[in-house]
């Protein structure tokens, strides 16, 4: 039985909502000159116990279903699933995807890569009832439990190599399909509330939240485009709204990367290809919902499909994601 070690923090807490149609708002920031581009992502130090190359033949999944949707119904149905080698997890608030295995490598992947992972979902709302909505799946790295969360002082950062598939074989729906995101933490102050027997005075209160990319397709088989494409989707800006990023390819490789600087904002990368992120590279540098970040607990993929009963997700392949510490 696979035991569970992820962090009660993100299990329980994973919120973030996947927004189905792009908002249009340009990609800019403010950054202090020091971090203007922030680190690029893969600067430093690879943690080794952290992340996967997916070469051990031996590599397995195990799903301890049914899955967790505490997100609807507020049941984690434990245990919860994990990979043999402990350094990935099911997510006790939304669970994983209903299919998680190692397979080829894609043409064109990391030189010398003889195993991926691929990620698929059909049932990803409640086991054994339908939503008839858009819902998602989550697969978490194992990084707080292993290393501890770790501080924006040491410029952590995510890469990892995503196999975009041919448009033919997308989900034949328009919406955020993929989504590569960091577990992030910072605290605010709340305001008392202030009149008859309340307090007036303010009180530090802290706050998980989730910035990341999303895969987003545009399909033609709905009407209401003349033809499919592939979009990254920011998240976000300072107000909360996702951001339009580049253009994707089909059947292509990329390299998404995201670091986090010492001031607390979050650094997004992408790359055709599978060579390492450059400078050259850098796509948007935020303060997402306004927040400074003030720890890092892990990074996730997320899966998203129609919950109809019918409609599989795509397949997402990923290779060697990682986790890096500048300093």
């Amino acid at each position: 039985m696979v035991r569970r070690s992820i962090s009660s923090r993100f299990s329980t807490a994973l919120r973030g909502v996947i927004n189905s149609v792009a908002v249009g708002v340009c990609l800019t920031a403010v950054a202090s000159p020091v971090f203007a581009q922030g680190i690029v992502p893969g600067s430093g130090t690879k943690v080794a116990q952290v992340g996967d190359d997916f070469e051990d033949e031996k590599w397995q999944y195990v799903f301890n279903n049914p899955k967790a949707s505490s997100n609807i119904d507020q049941d984690m149905r434990q245990p919860s699933g994990g990979a043999t080698n402990g350094r990935w997890w099911e997510s006790m608030y939304r669970g994983h995807p209903d299919v998680i295995k190692r397979v080829p490598t894609p043409a064109g992947g990391i030189p010398g890569s003889k195993g991926a992972m691929l990620m698929q979902t059909k049932e990803s709302g409640i086991p054994g009832m339908l939503t008839q909505k858009d819902q998602q799946d989550d697969l978490l790295a194992s990084v707080s439990n292993i290393i501890g969360s770790v501080s924006p002082a040491r410029g952590p950062s995510v890469v990892v190599r995503v196999y975009v598939p041919a448009f033919e074989e997308f989900e034949g729906r328009t919406g955020s399909t993929f989504g590569f995101r960091l577990d992030c933490q910072t605290t605010y102050t709340k305001m008392g509330g202030g009149g008859f027997l309340r307090s007036s005075r303010s009180m530090r209160k802290t706050e998980p939240y989730w910035p990341g990319m999303f895969i987003q397709f545009v399909t033609k088989r709905d009407g209401r485009a003349q033809e499919d494409s592939a979009h990254i989707l920011i998240r976000s800006d300072e107000q909360g709204r996702d951001l339009m990023g580049p253009k994707l390819k089909p059947s292509t490789w990329y390299t998404l990367g995201m670091s986090v600087t010492p001031d607390g904002r979050v650094h997004y990368y992408v790359r055709e290809g599978v060579e390492n992120l450059t400078a050259k590279d850098h796509v948007s540098s935020q303060l997402p919902y306004g927040y400074n970040a003030e720890l890092v607990h892990t990074f996730f993929f997320n899966v998203v499909n129609q919950d109809d009963g019918r409609s599989w997700s795509t397949k997402w392949i990923v290779d060697d994601p990682s986790f890096y510490m500048a300093y």
